[in-house]
């Protein structure tokens, strides 16, 4: 058995220009960055305001309160507690679980349930992104089956308590928490008067107003197929969310076969279809990530028709064949870069 970790293989890369100083806007031509490995992933925060080094301070340090929150890994963690009370009694959260809860709910609504953060007993069986990842019998898989529902969390907004309905139902808000993370960090900033950042955290990235030169950010979407820095396409964005999920990011090979981290509540096992890739651009990091799990689920053709119902979102989709489909607002703010790769409508 092999496992695989590719920390941002499709991470979307920022595509600026390097230069010496500053502009007469207040914004420097090279950011203050820093970069750290936390929320299980590399997290870089770039801010191009003078004198707004201390942000990225603050910025860390709400990543770190957040993930103490929301981590089931972290046994203190406000998930862990009510993992352990599944179908015991109802546990009292923070404002920023609970609104994050909720958001979890909805979202399982829109993917008619192929998001769904009550995964939890999946995930920790197939254990992918960690060294102890294997593919579970099929009788592990059945048995936790119907502990998979978000319908069997029960919220209560008088008390602001949550409770999972079911002994043995387990939360990971994997899918979903670094995006709220984003959103917080973003909102974090606009309080501290950053106007023009980039936040990173391991593929999910917001672009914070416009470049030192005033123009739009422009976000290249990396090839799966090949080593880091070999673009497929560039989008121009400003002030928006991008997205990116897929099959190469993280993975265990067992007797020869690849098994992805996109696991589907549904049976259990990664989700098979077309797609190698799906990227989402739309205004909220805590959106996009859990819409992007859920139109890979869906695949090409009802993840389409999904995004074309929903305000302010589009998406890129990248087939296991080379193959871009793209939504009908994307393509005035879209470059293809690669000719191995051909877009179809």
């Amino acid at each position: 058995m092999k496992q695989k970790i590719l920390l941002g293989l499709l991470v979307v890369a920022i595509l600026t220009l390097s230069a010496c100083g500053n502009n007469n806007n207040g914004l420097l031509s090279n950011p203050y960055k820093q970069s750290e490995f936390i929320i299980g992933t590399l997290v870089t925060l770039s801010i191009y305001d003078e004198d707004k080094e201390d942000v990225l301070e603050l910025a860390f340090e709400r990543i770190d309160e957040l993930e103490h929150m929301f981590s089931e890994e972290i046994p203190e963690s406000e998930v862990s507690n009510i993992n352990r009370n599944a179908g015991i009694e109802p546990v009292p959260v923070s404002d920023e679980l609970y609104s994050l809860i909720k958001d979890s709910i909805e979202h399982g609504e829109l993917s008619d349930g192929t998001f769904d953060v009550t995964i939890g007993r999946l995930t920790s069986m197939w254990r992918i992104g960690h060294d102890d990842a294997r593919r579970p019998e099929q009788a592990e898989i059945d048995e936790v089956l119907p502990l998979v529902d978000y319908r069997k969390i029960i919220v209560d907004d008088e008390d602001q308590t949550v409770f999972l309905s079911e002994e043995g139902m387990q939360l990971d808000l994997g899918g979903i928490a670094k995006g709220y993370i984003g959103d917080e960090v973003q909102k974090l900033m606009n309080e501290n008067g950053v106007t023009s950042a980039i936040i990173d955290l391991g593929g999910d990235i917001y672009v914070l107003g416009s470049r030192p030169t005033g123009d739009d950010w422009t976000v290249g979407i990396q090839n799966p197929f090949l080593s880091r820095g070999e673009l497929v396409a560039r989008v121009r964005a400003s002030d928006m969310a991008v997205i990116t999920s897929g099959i190469y990011e993280r993975y265990v090979e067992v007797d020869g076969e690849q098994y992805h981290h996109l696991l589907n509540p549904i049976d259990g096992y990664p989700i098979d279809n077309e797609l190698a890739g799906v990227t989402i651009i739309c205004e909220s990091l805590v959106d996009g990530d859990a819409l992007a799990t859920t139109v890979f689920a869906k695949g090409i053709e009802e993840g389409l028709a999904l995004v074309e119902t929903l305000d302010d979102v589009e998406v890129i989709f990248v087939t296991r064949d080379r193959e871009l489909v793209l939504s009908s607002g994307i393509e005035d703010n879209f470059e293809l870069v690669n000719d191995n790769f051909d877009i179809i409508d």
